[in-house]
């Protein structure tokens, strides 16, 4: 298979996968609403949305929510051109598939931002269901969709003790972040680089000091 193509597929099946799972959870699950997945107490469906950040966090209103999508729409062109350069280099398949997933996370949030706000009505704690293409329009305008978050993993949900330091008699709750499959994927790819791919890092530098080795050996031979 080309890594061009490997490079689509990824892309694609990540962005479909997060679409669906996205619109079904906004117009069949009440906001602040969700499920246990298999029964498990740890592991959650809860609808909620942020203004943009990963794992819910927000930034800056109006304005923030504008200059992150534009900041994330110009990032996400770089990492294109990383990417069409990897390709052209012929780098492993590990590390272009670790990109395309970074880019698929953030394309993934962005048609969040760039559309949702259009194309939904607005979600409330117990207000009824948001609808896909209202008669009378969407919450929003382009650019200030509001990202839908879905997963969430409270492992730990417990109260500290009383006698500890600062925090005694205060809850504690470890997993805390609710995010989406976009959010993973730019979690994984991220992470894989950084385990399994740091040379990339390097690359600048190996190919700086290359050529001095082989003008070094070229004079050692000219020597002799």
């Amino acid at each position: 298979m080309k890594k061009s193509t490997a490079v689509l597929i990824t892309i694609l099946t990540i962005l479909i996968i997060d679409q669906l799972v996205k619109i079904y959870v906004k117009t069949h699950i009440h906001y602040g609403d969700g499920f246990d997945m298999l029964g498990l107490s740890w592991a959650k469906i809860h609808f909620v949305e942020n203004e943009g950040m990963a794992f819910g966090l927000s930034f800056g209103g109006i304005t923030g929510k504008y200059i992150l999508s534009i900041f994330r729409i110009i990032m996400v062109v770089f990492l294109f051109y990383i990417l069409r350069n990897l390709i052209k280099h012929k780098e492993t398949y590990g590390l272009i598939i670790s990109f395309s997933m970074i880019i698929a996370g953030a394309l993934g949030n962005i048609i969040d931002s760039m559309f949702y706000g259009l194309i939904f009505s607005e979600s409330y704690f117990h207000g009824g269901l948001a609808t896909m293409f209202p008669p009378e329009g969407g919450y929003g305008s382009f650019l200030t969709g509001k990202v839908v978050d879905m997963l969430y993993f409270p492992m730990i949900d417990t109260v500290l003790p009383e006698w500890m330091p600062l925090w005694g008699g205060e809850r504690f709750e470890f997993f805390r972040p609710v995010f989406n499959i976009a959010d993973s994927a730019i979690t994984v790819g991220v992470a894989s680089i950084l385990l399994f791919h740091r040379r990339f890092f390097n690359s600048e530098t190996v190919k700086e000091e290359k050529p001095k080795t082989e003008n070094i050996q070229a004079t050692e031979n000219e020597n002799n």
